[in-house]
């Protein structure tokens, strides 16, 4: 069972010849080469689903800090500065009636759309996965290109599963298209954005803000001056961090392990094509 950030590359199974499966402790796939652990017959378990709502929660909660600027109004306290306010600078932006773009409609994408409809009655566009049915019928969500989600939304929230084709898909040419008041939201994996181009969006002031969850790398220096920036708020990749969701996952990637130990189809599994034949 893997719990950390393991690589499972070629060169991890030439020197671990015995392994025959491995139980992910975690949704995404991105640290193990799948087509190498498939041509080797090798079963990748993970754990979708038990922490969708933890994980929304957390990009529903970044949201809100950063659209009313939680970070600099707290440091504001902290500094003893709260008298000496500056009446523009402290002011925010409603959420209510905006549109929000979920690039990759799944899930925990579902999860935050829902969220966000029903608190604040957002229009919802979303890209990177086949059509919601769901989603369209129940939140009146509509499929959009790529073009069309960073120039139309007002808070765009990642929640696609990452593939190194995708590594730094949201760049400066990305970052110039969106609107000003643009809120950037990354629960997912930090390869996602490129850093310094999103650093550089925000405090030229292209975009509004950013609530990041995940960075790359991980842990992120404590010295970056993302961490610096009033506009931005980071999180140590805390998505799945309660109580619930951990239970859940542990669930199942032991129900993962016993399958496999039985001879059976692991429950939740990346490469079902290894059970073929």
């Amino acid at each position: 069972m893997n719990v950390g950030k393991n690589k499972y590359d070629k060169e991890f199974f030439d020197a671990c010849p015995n392994i025959k499966a491995i139980a992910l402790f975690s949704v995404g796939f991105d640290q193990v080469d799948i087509s190498e652990a498939t041509k080797r017959k090798i079963p990748i378990g993970n754990t979708p689903d038990v922490l969708s709502k933890a994980t929304s929660d957390v990009a529903f909660l970044l949201m809100q800090m950063v659209s009313r600027k939680v970070n600099y109004n707290i440091e504001k306290i902290k500094s003893g500065k709260w008298k000496d306010f500056d009446a523009l600078e402290e002011l925010g932006q409603e959420l209510y009636g905006k549109t929000l773009g979920i690039f990759g409609l799944g899930r925990i994408g579902f999860e935050m759309a829902e969220k966000c409809k029903a608190a604040f009655g957002m229009k919802i566009i979303y890209h990177n996965i086949p059509h919601n049915e769901q989603a369209e019928k129940e939140l009146g969500a509509k499929y959009v290109t790529f073009d069309e989600l960073i120039e139309e939304s007002d808070i765009i929230s990642i929640h696609a599963n990452y593939t190194p084709e995708q590594s730094d898909l949201f760049n400066k040419s990305v970052f110039d298209k969106m609107k000003p008041n643009l809120i950037f939201i990354n629960t997912a994996r930090g390869g996602f954005h490129n850093e310094k181009d999103l650093l550089q969006a925000l405090k030229s002031g292209i975009i509004w803000g950013a609530g990041l969850d995940v960075t790359n790398p991980e842990p992120i220096d404590k010295d970056n001056p993302l961490i610096e920036l009033s506009n931005v708020c980071v999180l140590p990749h805390i998505g799945s961090a309660t109580i619930e969701a951990r239970n859940g996952m542990a669930k199942l990637a032991a129900e993962n392990i016993v399958a496999f130990a039985k001879n059976e189809k692991m429950p939740t599994c990346g490469n079902p094509e290894v059970y073929d034949n």
